[in-house]
């Protein structure tokens, strides 16, 4: 079970015309408490960040899914719908669950959603697929830790 955690990491850098903005930026990270959370971000972030940084904004995400793909560029945020029969009452139950995918557009997000569910016996449909400003995902490496 993987424990995500939303940050967002607020630090300067030079444009392309040369001057100096504020920029903030989304990661997710895999971690089992906001501290180790916040450790690992910001030893991530130290080898492309020079200067002064500041992680700010560490939320907890409830994510069930993660659909990866390597030459996907972007994560796009899927709600989907699993779909149950309530047989005593005839009616049906939809449960939402939150997925992501990494694609470079919305269609490869959509179709690496369906790929990912491929195996799944249940009924789901998809409520909604959205582009997110998460810019990277550092999930958490067994050996990463023996190190």
């Amino acid at each position: 079970m993987h424990n995500w955690f939303e940050g967002v990491v607020k630090y300067e850098k030079t444009a392309e015309e040369g001057k100096i903005v504020s920029v903030s930026e989304h990661y997710l990270i895999d971690a089992l408490t906001h501290a180790e959370a916040e450790s690992r971000l910001t030893e991530e972030m130290k080898p492309f960040i020079s200067g002064q940084f500041t992680g700010a904004k560490l939320m907890k995400k409830k994510i069930n899914e993660m659909f990866y793909n390597e030459n996907g560029d972007k994560w796009y945020k899927a709600k989907v719908m699993f779909v149950s029969l309530d047989e005593e009452k005839g009616i049906e139950k939809r449960t939402a669950t939150t997925m992501m995918v990494q694609a470079n557009d919305i269609k490869e997000a959509w179709d690496g959603l369906h790929e990912g569910m491929k195996g799944t016996m249940a009924d789901y449909s998809v409520a909604s697929i959205t582009e997110t400003n998460i810019m990277d995902v550092y999930k958490y490496e067994a050996d990463e830790a023996a190190a």
